[in-house]
């Protein structure tokens, strides 16, 4: 099973490279104007490498994989949530600037946190590495959250305008489903979860600033 994890982890990091390069290139060659498009030049492989991630919920439970079912969870299902139903939903935000800088964060944590979780897999500690990934989440975890309730915000008008994913059903009683309702109450599960992830993540980080201490302390 290890091969297995680690070609999953070398697909994802492939994934997100991919992705994190083109953005870097297109905003290097093209500016904001490359806003307009960003979506359409990487969204299939955006959306290929978040559906992908559903597995590692299946790694935790079937006991390949000893992490944090919780903090996974929240993670895949935050970014499944606002990628798939906000953003892919509503063409009219794909070209929002704050979706080029979700995206960015997304996959800048995403190009550290795989080549790291490839190399625990087979057993390799490459300290830089190892320091970046317990350090980088301070910035893009709180970073992220900001930018996918903003992301939510702005697709909330056209969520309003169009009626996407809003019904009516008939039942003994008329019931009415304003999907505009159910995202702004998401947004206070989508803060939890973040939080539990950062949780999460500190406690990982204490844990490796102690064993470097020892390590330390041993020389």
């Amino acid at each position: 099973m290890k091969h297995y994890l680690s070609a999953y982890y070398l697909i994802q990091f492939c994934g997100h490279s991919w992705i994190f390069t083109n953005m870097t290139v297109r905003l290097l060659f093209f500016g904001t104007d490359s806003f307009a498009d960003t979506f359409y030049a990487i969204g299939l492989v955006m959306q290929a490498c978040q559906l992908l991630s559903v597995l590692e919920l299946l790694h935790i439970l079937t006991a390949l994989e000893k992490k944090s079912f919780l903090a996974t969870f929240f993670q895949v299902t935050e970014r499944l949530v606002i990628l798939f139903l906000v953003i892919t939903s509503q063409e009219e935000v794909q070209s929002k600037c704050i979706v080029c800088l979700l995206f960015f964060l997304w996959n800048l944590w995403d190009v550290i946190r795989y080549p790291y979780l490839l190399l625990s897999t087979i057993g390799i500690d490459y300290p830089a590495l190892t320091w970046l990934y317990h350090t980088l989440w301070i910035p893009v975890q709180p970073l992220s959250l900001v930018t996918e309730v903003f992301t939510v915000n702005e697709s909330l008008p056209y969520f309003e305008a169009l009626g996407t994913y809003c019904y009516t059903m008939s039942l003994p009683f008329v019931v009415s489903i304003h999907f505009p309702y159910i995202l702004k109450a998401y947004l206070v599960l989508l803060s939890a979860g973040v939080l539990y992830t950062c949780n999460h993540l500190y406690s990982k980080r204490k844990l490796y600033l102690k064993q470097q201490e020892l390590k330390l302390k041993v020389k």
